[in-house]
């Protein structure tokens, strides 16, 4: 039946002041349906706010060329000490 209906991406935002995050994929013919469909699977139980739905071929994700600038040693935790005086870090 879903033979040919192209992919979708689901993200739900669980409640206000978070993030969207990837809940899975659906197949649909067309956002309408793709969005209803996401709201039945993937919040039946009130697990959310917000859904969005994306087609899978619009999603663009990067490789590897993304710099973690290891001559910053400073913008990583582990080159921080934490005091004692500070149990919530």
């Amino acid at each position: 039946m879903s033979a040919g209906w192209p992919l979708w991406e689901v993200f739900v935002r669980p409640r206000r002041g978070l993030a969207h995050t990837h809940a899975g994929s659906l197949h649909a013919p067309d956002a309408a349906m793709a969005l209803r469909n996401a709201r039945d699977l993937y919040t039946r139980r009130q697990e959310g706010v917000s859904v969005w739905v994306v087609p899978s071929d619009a999603v663009v994700a990067s490789g590897d060329e993304l710099d973690p600038a290891p001559d910053k040693p400073y913008r990583h935790p582990t080159y921080y000490s934490v005091p004692d005086g500070a149990p919530h870090l």
